[in-house]
């Protein structure tokens, strides 16, 4: 069975749906404020400026150079305070950077990883090299070479390594809640219940109850705790990542629709034909075809 996992391609512009991956640099970007939002791709962004960050209920004041690390759970905004900006962002989806190989390293990263810290002060030295890695990665988006996209993914990987052996700027953490934990620890529990591996080890926690129970919490209280956090209800979460799933068992595997109905903890065929259709707009059998 092949194991990748196919997560939806960000619709921010045809390059990042169709390839799930951009590149492209910040220039004169000043007094810019991007709002809260949910977003489907994940970002790492190298930019020199004075700026204000508000990452899920945290905020970071940051001067200078800094490595920013943007999950697409977590909504957030950024406040451009000096006069110019400049930089690098690169964009991504999750199924672009684990095309090869099943991973944890998005969702352990101690930048994507909820609890993490998603912003680095740079040093001029490491600001250097950075720039060396975003202007790679530029010369490949725009090369014709067969092999780009490998060598993309290892520029991304290279980039969150050299970020990993560098000194987290905690210090720049300005606020952590309960909500905040209770989030983390509900993305983390819900992560471990994928991949799906078989059809005869079904799906045990699908509904927000089922997630609540499990972390000794009412059901109301984790939806509200969730919701503060991440901008999005529990019930949100656990249905992308069904169909995420959902669409990595249809594209990669030849278990027919039934198994990955049952796998996927519905009783019935029809109710996952339902739910999916609800969900996407299309029926499992629809995009099986559409994919081979």
């Amino acid at each position: 069975m092949d194991n990748k996992i196919a997560r939806s391609v960000s619709p921010f512009n045809n390059e990042l749906r169709l390839k799930g991956f951009n590149v492209f640099q910040i220039e004169e970007d000043g007094q810019a404020v991007r709002f809260y939002s949910r977003k489907d791709f994940y970002k790492i962004c190298l930019t020199t400026g004075k700026s204000k960050i508000h990452y899920a209920d945290r905020s970071f004041e940051v001067e200078g150079t800094v490595l920013f690390f943007g999950n697409p759970h977590i909504p957030y905004s950024w406040e451009t305070i000096s006069a110019t900006y400049a930089g690098y962002t690169c964009l991504f989806s999750e199924e672009f950077l684990c095309v090869s190989e099943r991973t944890d390293m998005l969702q352990q990263s101690p930048f994507f990883k909820i609890g993490g810290t998603p912003v680095l002060k740079i040093t001029e030295q490491q600001r250097a090299s950075l720039n060396i890695l975003f202007q790679k990665m530029m010369d490949e988006q725009n090369s014709s070479y067969v092999y780009k996209d490998d060598l993309i993914r290892s520029y991304i990987n290279l980039i969150m390594h050299e970020a990993m052996k560098m000194q987290p700027s905690e210090n720049l953490d300005q606020h952590k809640n309960a909500a905040y934990r209770v989030a983390a620890v509900f993305m983390e529990l819900l992560e471990r219940q994928f991949p799906v591996e078989s059809p005869n080890k079904p799906l045990q926690l699908k509904a927000a109850q089922d997630y609540a129970q499990n972390l000794a919490l009412h059901v109301n209280y984790l939806n509200r705790m969730v919701k503060e956090v991440t901008g999005r209800p529990t019930s949100a979460h656990i249905a992308e990542r069904i169909i995420s799933e959902a669409k990595a068992l249809l594209q990669h595997t030849d278990w027919n629709i039934a198994d990955i109905a049952y796998a996927l903890g519905f009783e019935y065929p029809s109710y996952f034909n339902n739910y999916f259709k609800r969900m996407t707009g299309t029926n499992p059998s629809s995009l099986r075809t559409m994919e081979v």
